[in-house]
């Protein structure tokens, strides 16, 4: 499709959203922004960058900007399940809130345990009715996994003791779209780390209806923003890798984009934590980075307001937006030797769509960067 008609596609998808009615009639998201101090121009630069998040081509920024204005039609319903609320965290919490929070924590108000007012019987009332008034019409977004151990009675809540289980499958029934947020939720996460003893399950294994996955431990407020943004413009799924993850997002590795990979391909890796190659600044492999290994945007987006990340704070990547990260990318700061020759060809995991230089025919012939890196790996730091 050319540009032209993608944009006329979204300014009809917009149009048709500017027909419901707001959740809230007398207040809109422009004059929240004002009200809290954000300029027009704040609000355009930041819709810029929204446009480069979801690879579209710098032109659309006004049209994603009207996308985000009118957000406050679609109604979310936020369910916590078994986690930690760090993926809430990551987007809500702020010393100074950004646009990307202020826009959620808007249009989030029908249902979101984390910043609603509600508890006891006025939270169940809230979620039933929020439920039923926009049936077929809202957002499910699910954070943490699902508890199917008991039937489903290890996350039993509320005054009418209905189980996780239970009300991740009612909401689900009648939801718009389903969006599983944060790497519990996409695929279990620690919760469902061996032995599980909870029996805890992805949101996609309690419903038939499509998941899309937006993992990370926790995954940076632009991805979950920016997913929220593709169901509004497109009105339909993204392109989704083979975990239902958005490929506009979890498209490259980390290792494709990071600020060391100069560092990797030149053989130059820090031996131990302290060394004089950490503050130079050299690639973490050798330290347990999984970079090579993980698919997602942590190298480009960053967090805390595009601050930081663990690769430049000075840590390998954990390789947490993979399924069953817990299990298989541990020990955390030592390298996958057992994948090391086995990955590209015939080996598991997902660097099987590596690039074939350094981590690929390279280390299946025994030679190059990947070789250095594998040897090294066994040798002493001091030698």
């Amino acid at each position: 499709m050319n540009e032209s008609s993608l944009l006329q596609r979204f300014s009809e998808r917009i149009n048709e959203l500017k027909k419901l009615p707001k959740i809230q009639e007398n207040r809109s998201i422009p004059e929240l922004l004002e009200e809290k101090g954000f300029s027009r121009r704040d609000f355009m630069k930041w819709a810029s960058a929204m446009t480069a998040v979801l690879s579209l081509p710098a032109t659309f920024a006004p049209t994603v900007a009207e996308a985000a204005e009118v957000a406050d039609r679609l109604p979310i319903v936020w369910l916590h399940m078994a986690e930690c609320t760090g993926c809430s965290e990551s987007l809500l919490r702020s010393s100074t809130p950004t646009i990307d929070s202020l826009i959620f924590d808007y249009i989030s108000l029908e249902y979101h345990e984390t910043i609603m007012a509600a508890s006891g019987w006025q939270a169940e009332h809230n979620l039933e009715h929020a439920i039923e008034k926009y049936k077929g019409r809202y957002i499910l977004m699910v954070e943490g996994g699902i508890p199917t151990g008991l039937n489903g009675d290890f996350l039993t809540i509320g005054p009418h003791a209905q189980t996780g289980l239970a009300s991740a499958k009612k909401a689900a029934d009648d939801a718009a779209a389903i969006f599983a947020i944060g790497t519990c939720s996409a695929f279990g996460g620690i919760q469902a780390a061996a032995p599980n003893p909870t029996g805890a399950v992805p949101m996609s294994k309690v419903t038939n209806k499509p998941v899309i996955n937006v993992p990370g431990c926790p995954p940076s407020e632009k991805n979950i923003v920016g997913t929220l943004l593709h169901f509004i413009l497109y009105g339909t799924l993204p392109a989704l890798d083979a975990f239902n993850r958005p490929k506009w997002a979890y498209g490259l590795r980390i290792h494709d984009l990071c600020e060391r990979r100069g560092r990797f391909d030149a053989g130059e890796f820090v031996e131990q934590f302290g060394d004089a190659g950490a503050m130079e600044g050299y690639c973490l492999y050798k330290v347990g980075c999984k970079g090579p290994y993980t698919f997602n945007n942590c190298s480009r987006e960053r967090f805390n307001d595009h601050t930081s990340w663990p690769v430049q704070a000075g840590h390998g990547c954990i390789g947490c937006s993979e399924p069953d990260f817990w299990d298989t990318m541990g020990p955390y700061e030592e390298p996958l030797a057992d994948r090391l020759y086995q990955t590209v060809f015939g080996g598991m995991g997902a660097d099987a769509t590596a690039d074939k230089i350094g981590m690929g025919v390279l280390t299946a012939v025994g030679i190059g960067i990947a070789a250095h890196a594998a040897i090294s790996a066994i040798k002493n730091p001091k030698e």
